[in-house]
């Protein structure tokens, strides 16, 4: 149990679980083994590696108004602005997955190599999912350089309980933290859930984050479901203008099954379109093998889906990891 009976309740908080007021709740175990071992399951094979051709040495700092970021892999990125270097959902492990033997594992090395990294002073942790939090990358990090790690209330627990020494800030939604260097983040809603085993479900919180920085605001998703658009549509309100933001574009088949928690390239357009940021990169795809579809068919329904919506394709661009873009 992660303590958080202990917790007022809230709008999304209810004395025992979080939940999100306009979402929906996470399938059940009955439905996780439909899919799984369902007669109907149709699996796309992944190539069992797939190198990208870039690798990225980021600079010590980034100063001035610019932003340099650099997509690491699946749903992980290194943003260097304000002098700060920040990583979000940092995942340098083999495998996505509770157990160093089975599991989710990577089709490509990360676009920075662990040594390449400088100084990191701030690290985002969305949620308590394996491939987002990766207690193995954030043990290293606490001892290369012990950055603060901001995250949603209860993952502190899991972080710290793992090793004393990650030093783990949990906060609220809503609940905006101020980094240094004129830098904030802020943890916005999002449409998704939490577990790490069988039996802890929901209890700790899940989050996608609006970064303040020198060059503009960032808007970070983590895992999210588009339901109604609403939460994006929140966030360009309240947080507007957005600079950029990085929107999840993978793991989403099959529908029936994923679409409460994962947008399809076509549901990332429509967020795009919600939350008004005028550049988007894609993540959570290419990387680990996590749900039905074929490796490449994120990026290829990414630039369909623009295309069918009119918007230029230059404006939502899909990196592989180690690629690098300045703002």
């Amino acid at each position: 149990m992660h303590g958080s009976n202990k917790r007022p309740p809230s709008d999304h908080f209810d004395g025992r679980v979080f939940f999100d007021p306009d979402g929906v709740p996470p399938k059940s175990l009955r439905e996780v083994l439909r899919w799984q071992f369902g007669g109907a399951r149709q699996r796309a094979a992944w190539p069992e590696w797939a190198p990208s051709p870039f690798s990225d040495t980021p600079p010590a700092r980034v100063d001035g108004d610019k932003a340099r970021v650099t997509f690491v892999g699946h749903a992980s990125w290194m943003v260097q602005t304000a002098g700060l270097n920040i990583l979000i959902d940092p995942v340098w492990s083999e495998r996505a997955s509770p157990f160093a033997f089975a599991g989710p594992k990577r089709h490509n090395d990360p676009g920075i190599a662990f040594e390449a990294l400088p100084k990191i002073d701030v690290v985002l942790v969305s949620h308590g999912h394996y491939d987002h939090l990766d207690v193995a990358t954030l043990s290293k990090l606490a001892a290369k350089c012990s950055p603060r790690v901001v995250t949603p209330l209860g993952n502190d627990q899991t972080m710290t309980r793992a090793d004393s020494k990650i030093r783990a800030e949990a906060y609220d939604w809503h609940q905006r933290v101020e980094l240094g260097n004129g830098a904030a983040v802020t943890l916005v809603p999002t449409r998704h859930w939490s577990a790490r085993g069988l039996f802890d479900r929901n209890q700790s919180l899940w989050a996608s984050f609006v970064l303040e920085t020198p060059a503009g605001k960032i808007y970070a998703v983590g895992d999210s479901g588009y339901g109604e658009g609403k939460h994006f549509r929140d966030v360009g309100m309240s947080h507007g203008p957005l600079r950029l933001a990085l929107l999840p574009i993978g793991a989403y088949e099959p529908r029936w099954f994923m679409k409460d928690q994962h947008m399809n390239p076509f549901d990332a357009v429509k967020a795009l379109a919600d939350c008004g940021a005028s550049q988007a990169l894609a993540h959570h795809h290419g990387t680990f093998q996590l749900t039905d579809e074929a490796i490449d068919a994120p990026v290829t329904a990414l630039a369909q889906a623009l295309d069918e919506a009119k918007i230029a394709r230059e404006r939502f661009v899909a990196l592989k990891p180690g690629q690098v873009v300045e703002i």
